[in-house]
């Protein structure tokens, strides 16, 4: 099949995934840490079993990156790789809450070209193909935001703007769900207008999403304005900052790289 038709294979796999994970809430979750700090559910590795086997038995040559596989170097030189995070937001899913998420994404030579997040509990379906333009459930969606950092709603943990180190206005938050995909979908679809985390992400939190917020009409890039790229030999993004517009983004990029620079001040040596 030829790449035009990766979409609608990330959508049906998407749609299996979730149904599959609510039937498995059902029965019960049992979770556990891989390692402190990240906790991983047998729902987890069910999903990401049979993400592999629909999506690579239907593109073999396709490389593959996901949270739950363990890397292989073979993918570096793949044309086209899946990013998979066949749960992102395993906290909520252990809360009984509904912040999480499936995301996947098809990426070409550093670029994400497809996107995917499904919210199974939310019964919502973000996608978008690159220079097709941004959907949920099948509706075109854009961005909505503030101009200025002042009167824009963040969807950060609500003590950011609180802490001693920010170092922008006072301003209000709104929901945060756990996975941070999702975070980002709500700035694509108009209900937060940025997202950030000054904490380390890896390219199967954001692949899909980074193209959604895109082709949504938004930003997305580092501390320093640049702009991810994906298929890295260390999937690893710092500081990732998605906005609704350009003037925002620029203001909330330099409060964001000021409130670092206050952080690191105050934890000397720290990363």
């Amino acid at each position: 099949m030829p790449a035009a038709d990766d979409l609608a294979l990330l959508e049906e796999a998407a749609r299996r995934a979730g149904k599959q994970a609510l039937a498995a809430i059902r029965d019960g979750v049992d979770a556990w840490e891989k390692e402190p700090g990240h906790p991983v559910t047998q729902i987890d590795l069910a999903i990401d079993r049979f993400l592999t086997d629909f999506l690579r038995g239907a593109r073999p040559a396709y490389g593959w990156l996901s949270e739950e596989t363990a890397d292989e170097d073979s993918r570096l030189g793949c044309d086209r790789i899946f990013v998979v995070d066949p749960i992102d937001g395993t906290r909520d899913l252990i809360r009984g809450r509904e912040g999480w998420a499936i995301a996947i994404a098809v990426v070409e030579a550093g670029t994400v070209t497809q996107g995917v997040i499904f919210a199974p509990d939310l019964g919502r379906l973000y996608s978008a193909a690159r220079g097709g333009g941004a959907t949920l459930n099948g509706r075109a969606i854009r961005t909505n935001g503030a101009a200025r950092l002042g009167s824009a709603r963040l969807c950060v943990d609500r003590d950011v703007p609180r802490s001693r180190h920010w170092a922008g206005p006072s301003l209000g938050t709104v929901y945060r769900p756990n996975s941070i995909a999702l975070r980002i979908a709500r700035v694509a679809a108009g209900e937060a207008d940025a997202t950030f985390d000054g904490r380390p992400s890896r390219e199967w939190d954001t692949a899909a999403a980074s193209l959604i917020l895109q082709e949504a009409g938004g930003l997305i890039s580092d501390e320093t304005g640049r702009t991810p790229r994906y298929n890295k030999a260390d999937p690893v993004e710092r500081n990732l900052i998605a906005s609704a517009n350009p003037a925002l983004h620029a203001d909330l990029v330099d409060t964001v790289s000021r409130t670092l620079d206050n952080w690191r001040a105050a934890n000397p040596g720290s990363a």
